[in-house]
Order: structure tokens, then sequence, then C-alpha cells
């Protein structure tokens, strides 16, 4: 059958597609010949930064992934951790965020797609999603736009699967303008003796293509759209993003998972960026073996597809399968009755190279080592960035107290950052398959766990996301570090035992030594944070080239945290359930203001080291709140973040289920100033209500957690004060509540007019 003839290739083609000089000598080094069309797509895809992770993977090496619970760490598809009675969960984050810029629905749509089959590659159903977004200022169209877009495609694709979306947060800020951030998480549940792994494994093995037919859809999205900053040809790039169909999706999640119930399946990978290429190498690579494979037999969708097309194509809702010999027949049954496409493309081969025909011609023929394992990994220079020592640098008497808290407090309640995000979640389905217990708005979710059967468990996964990138641009290194505990923190206010954690890495162009230097210093702080409070990380993704035009985003280490809750019957909400409680601040507030939401937006100004870190303290809070919960003195606890203790006590008074409302009247003591003691945001600080606080601080006490009852909750009214009788705040909580509410729909309402 004739083709379209490829491209001649040569040096100015291996540049076109992303290869550093020192890279095509080193591609002319392996094969001892020029490669051929296919053959440099391969190398361009499997050595971009999205697929080789060559800049960060030194540093990565570092990270602590090993732990009593931890069953698969980074390397696999996502990781698992034993959660004890046979059972395990597996979980991982992913950034889907060039293509979300490109075309926001379909690009965050299939970042929803790719992050589930990630999970149930591995056997597991997944059965719960979160989602951090970051966007420029909603004053600007594009940005509405973009929004719009995001949220409608991880609802969307979302809804219709049937994964529930249980939570996730939501920032704005200037530095995202030009380049988006959508990283979707994804956790599921599987017996820990029944996990599948991406191996190609046993010489003579069927290599079983599965899913959706191949179109032209997201060709070169790994290495030139991920793998590349943007400039102003970025929406010419359009076509590159996939196209994602959930319904399939569903389809594939039940097949597969039906196919792994039998003896039939050896290993399995799903084809995600850079498709077939990606899946059959790093299986290839991971069980040491080989490929042969006949692109012919691959099911196509469009007509006169190449083989470098059919190579590199991202079309959604694929999989790749090695099974056992002879059982070809009994997995092409199973995926036809779910009426999905199926077909053996080739077998395992023992010599430990790739092979692949195109109507009875070999158009790659290469050895898979080269090309997964042990692609480039580079050292690259880093150096402080210039005038980072100035911004952190913050003269307090230059900035002027808080003169109206009772305003600043309104004022911090009505922005997008820490207004209400409803707007947002109210567009996912929070509770199909019917395990949620805590949904969106809360510190973390609360997802019950059930067996593949559907057979209930007393047990219960927390899950929370966090990042603030203000602090990360002020300090690398102890903003991620104040990520993981932050993380952690939220999953232990539900009385959960925070377990690991997996995280999203988004930084700017790796080649400018100041961006190499945030992310080395990050991922020090990542490691630091995670051997501390004893939650490895398990897996992960870095998403680097995030900026435009030479802009870089602010350095965004996300971090999701799981923990478990067990028994699951016991835990605490984030806000006040009743009148007549006690209302107890665990943890100790300083005298931090740096990096804080007080100081830019009351004073425009971001500067100033970020609040310390003390992780021994976090570790000893997480036992108070697990023992103060699962004993029933704490009956809520909400941890205090962005826009410091008056922002957490006015979400405690009126984040309720169903519009309840419980109003509070606190003390505060201490001779810090008004911006400070209302507006810092230390950390290892969390509010809690108790029926029994003599019992909860002398519980605070033995573990050498500073504890002392500020206020009591009741009435209609927020108020705050000093402990001398100094009013700073007295405002009526459904005006509180009304101006957290509007936040986020008024700013998208007025910029429709």
């Amino acid at each position: 059958m004739s083709r379209r003839p490829d491209p001649a290739v040569d040096h100015a083609l291996a540049r076109e597609h992303g290869l550093s000089d020192e890279e095509w000598e080193r591609i002319l080094a392996i094969l001892g010949r020029t490669p051929t069309f296919p053959e440099l797509g391969i190398f361009s895809v499997m050595w971009s930064e999205h697929c080789s992770y060559k800049s960060s993977k030194n540093c990565l090496r570092t990270l602590p992934t090993k732990g009593e619970h931890v069953l698969q760490g980074p390397g696999e598809n996502a990781g698992a951790v034993a959660i004890g009675d046979g059972l395990a969960v597996i979980f991982k984050i992913e950034s889907h965020n060039h293509p979300s810029y490109v075309e926001p629905k379909q690009g965050a749509a299939t970042g929803v797609g790719g992050i589930l089959r990630d999970i149930f590659t591995m056997g597991a159903r997944p059965v719960a999603s979160l989602d951090s977004l970051r966007f420029g200022p909603l004053d600007d169209e594009k940005q509405r736009y973009l929004l719009r877009g995001v949220v409608d495609g991880i609802g969307g694709y979302g809804n219709a699967v049937g994964v529930a979306t249980v939570g996730g947060e939501a920032q704005f800020h200037p530095c995202y303008r030009g380049n988006i951030l959508v990283n979707a998480f994804n956790l599921g549940v599987v017996d820990a003796d029944r996990i599948f792994l991406a191996s190609a494994g046993g010489v003579g093995n069927p290599v079983i293509y599965a899913g959706s037919k191949t179109g032209r859809d997201g060709i070169h999205g790994a290495s030139l759209l991920a793998s590349a900053e943007f400039d102003d040809t970025t929406e010419s790039k359009r076509p590159t993003v996939q196209v994602g169909d959930p319904f399939t999706e569903k389809c594939l999640i039940e097949a597969c998972l039906e196919a792994m119930r039998t003896d039939a399946i050896i290993g399995i990978q799903d084809m995600g960026a850079a498709g077939l290429t990606c899946s059959s190498f790093e299986m290839a690579s991971r069980a040491g073996t080989g490929i042969e494979m006949d692109l012919d037999r691959v099911p196509q969708r469009e007509a006169n597809m190449t083989p470098y097309e059919l190579l590199l194509s991202e079309s959604q809702e694929r999989m790749l399968l090695v099974t056992r010999a002879g059982a070809e027949d009994r997995v092409r049954e199973i995926f036809e009755r779910w009426d999905l496409d199926v077909a053996v493309v080739g077998r395992v081969t023992g010599d430990g190279r790739m092979r692949v025909r195109w109507h009875g011609e070999t158009v790659v023929d290469i050895p898979v080592d080269p090309v997964a394992e042990s692609a480039p990994v580079y050292d690259r220079p880093r150096h402080e960035p210039a005038g980072l020592r100035e911004r952190q640098h913050l003269d307090r008497s230059r900035v002027a107290p808080e003169s109206d808290p009772a305003g600043a407090l309104e004022a911090l309640l009505d922005t997008p950052n820490l207004g209400s995000k409803a707007w947002i979640w109210r567009q996912y389905d929070q509770l199909v398959q019917g395990n949620t217990i805590l949904g969106p708005g809360g510190d973390a979710a609360l997802v019950r766990v059930k067996r593949e059967d559907g057979t209930p468990t007393h047990k219960a996964l927390a899950l929370a996301v966090d990042c603030n990138p203000r602090w990360c641009w002020l300090d690398p290194y102890g903003g991620t570090m104040a990520a993981v505990a932050e993380a952690a923190r939220n999953v232990a206010c539900t009385g959960a035992r925070p377990l690991a954690l997996t995280n999203c890495l988004n930084f700017g162009n790796p080649e400018k030594p100041e961006i190499m230097w945030q992310l080395a210093e990050s991922i020090r702080g990542l490691g630091d944070a995670a051997r501390e409070l004893g939650t490895p990380v398990i897996s992960g993704n870095v998403s680097l080239y995030n900026e435009t035009a030479g802009q870089p985003i602010h350095p965004t280490p996300t971090v999701a945290m799981v923990g478990l809750l067990e028994p699951w019957e016991r835990f605490a909400v984030s806000h006040f359930p009743a009148a007549g409680l006690s209302i107890v601040l665990l943890g100790e507030t300083t005298d931090e203001i740096g990096g804080s939401e007080w100081l830019a937006l009351r004073r425009g100004v971001e500067a100033g080291l970020p609040p310390r870190v003390d992780l021994a303290a976090e570790r000893r809070l997480h036992r108070v709140l697990a023992e103060g919960v699962a004993a029933g003195l704490v009956r809520s606890a909400h941890d205090v973040s962005d826009g410091g203790i008056a922002v957490a006590l006015a979400e405690c008074t009126f984040t309720g289920p169903g519009g309840l409302c419980v109003g509070a009247r606190v003390a505060l003591a201490g001779d810090l100033g008004v911006e400070t003691l209302l507006f810092g945001e230390s950390t290892g600080r969390v509010v809690t209500s108790s029926a029994t606080p003599d019992a909860l601080l002398a519980l605070a006490r033995r573990e050498g957690v500073p504890a002392r009852v500020v206020g009591e909750t009741g009435g209609a009214e927020l108020s705050i004060e000093r402990e001398h009788g100094e009013i700073l705040v007295r405002t009526a909580v459904d005006r509180l509540r009304g101006i957290w509410s509007r936040a986020l729909p008024r700013r998208l309402e007025e910029g429709e007019r």
C-alpha cells in the first residue's frame, strides 16, 4: 500500500522536533545511522521533558518514596499504599496545563480522562477526584473564558464517566495570565494483591490494543506542546489538543477491570502522553524485553494515517495490554462486549529492541533502553533568582497598620482567592458512587472505602490538595514545606492520619538557571517535609516550561495528601456544628505577616519571608487531632491558612451545610498588631470546637501542643476582640456569608455586562 512520503530526516528537522544538537548526535551514535522519520518522532517524544523528566530526575531521586505502608512508589502509572484488611489505595496527580490554555474544555476533560486511566490501569476502580486550578485575574475576559471552559471540561468528563469530584482548590494571580494550571488528581481502591503493573513480560506473549480508534489528535502534545514555552503562536497549537469521550472511558474502565479479574493480563498501560510510543517503550523497558508491532493492525478512525502519526497520536481512551499467550480470544470477547475496538498488534520479544512494521516494511528498529530508561538526564545550571533577597526583606516599619479590621475581613472574603468556590464545585457530581462523606468546601474531602463488590468497610480516606504559590515564589524551599504541612494538616482536621502524598511540580523553563534553582529548592523542601511528617512521595508529575513570552509562573508545587480514618463514623467537620461549644485554638500565633493575603490585598505588597514551618510541631498537632476526634473531644476542626485566623473563624461560622450559620464570640490573647493578630498566616494552627474543652486541653498539653479556649459558639454575629475587651470585628454572620458567597460569581457576572 502506498503512503505519503516521509520528509528527509536531518539535523534541521531534529531541531524542529525539539531535540538539541547534542541529542541529535547521541541518536546517530545509538543507531549508527540516520533515523527514519518515525524513529525521529519516537526520540523526540520519549526524550521530551514531559516524558523523560530529563531536567528534574536527578533532584527527584532524593525524595523519600518508601514507607511501612507503601506498596508501589514512583515509576509506575500511579503509587499504591496499603490501608489494611487486604486493601490498597492507588492515587496520583498530573498536569494538563498547556492543552487547557489552548483549548480549555477538551484540555481539562482529557486531563481528567488521563488521570483516571492511570488509576484503573493498576486494577483500581476510580472513586474520587480533586482538581487544583490556577488562573489570571478575572477582570480579564480571556481568563473568564478559560475558567468557564476548564470547569465545564472537568465536570462534563467526570460527571459522565461516573467518578465523584469531591474537592480541590482554585487561585487567581497575574502570573498565570499567560499560562493557566490545571492539575487533576484521582484515587481508586483495589485488593492489595491484585495490583497490575505496566510491564511487557513473557517472550512470545501477545501485545493487544484496546479502546478507541486512533486518529490524528494530540500528535506532539507531549514533546512540542507540554515541553515548550508559550509564545505568539500558541493559539495555532489547538489541533494538538486531544478530544475525549467519557462514555467510551466508562466502558474502558469496566472492560479493563473485568479482564483483570481473569488470569489473562500480564501487564497493562494507558496510551497517554506520546500514545502508543510511550506505552510500548515503557512496558518493554520495565520488563527488559522488546516488542515487535504491526501498525497496520492498529484500529484507525482516519484514512491514510502514516506510521509517524499512528505512533505519536495521543487519541484518548486507549490501552495497551500484554496478555498470557492463548488468552487473546478471552480478552477480545470482553472488550468487544463493551463495544470497544480490540486487536492483537504485536508480541513480546527477548532482544530488547522495538521493531515496528507497516504493511511488511520495517519503519522502526531501535533499542528500547536508550529511548526509555537511559534517556538523557541533565544537571542543569542553577542560581538564586536576582532580586530574591530584596523581595524576601519586608520593612515592617513601612507597612501601615490596619485601621479597619472589619473592613479588611470583608475585603478578604470578597476576593476570588478566599471567597466561596461553590460556583465551581456545584458543576461537579460530588456524590456519584455513594462514597462521599464530606465533599467540597471544607479542609479535606472524606470518602468511604468499599470493596470492589460494593461491600462497605469501616474505613474512610481523607483527601486534600494545597499550595501557596506566593510563598513558593518568596521562598521555594520553605513554601514547599508549607504546602506539604498544610495538606497534611487539612487531612488531619477530619481526624484522619496522613499516609502519603503525590505532587505536581509546576515551574517555568528549567533551562534558565533561576528556574532550575527554584525547582531544586522546592524538591528539597518537599523531601524534607515528607520525611519529617512520615508521608512518603509515592507518585507525581513534573510540568515545566510554564511561561509565556519569557514570563514564568510562580513556582507551584501542588501537593495532594491522602489520609486514613478508621472507623469512618467518627470524624470532624470544618464548620461550627452547633451553639454552646467552646472554641479551642491549637497552635500559636507568631509575629509573621510576610507573603500574606492581607499584605497583598490591603497594602499591594508581595514580599517578606513566609511564616516558618515547624514540622515536629505539625506531627504533634496531627496526633492531637486524631485522638481528639476519635475520643469525641473535637467536634469541628479548621486549619488557619490564607487570610489568617479572622478568615478561618468567619469560615467556621457560615460554611455549614444547607446554609447553616453559627455565630461566635472570640477573645484573642497577645499584643501583636491587629493585622498580624487577625490576618497573619502563622502555620500549625487549627480552630476547633469542643463540648469538653478541659479534656481537649489536657490532651494537647500531653502532646506538647499549645492550646487555649478563645471563645464560644452561638448567636448571629462574629465578634472578635482582644482579651482586654477591645472589639476588633463585630459583624453579622449573614453579611459575611453573603460577601463570601458572591466573590466569584459577582466577577463572572460583571464581566459579562
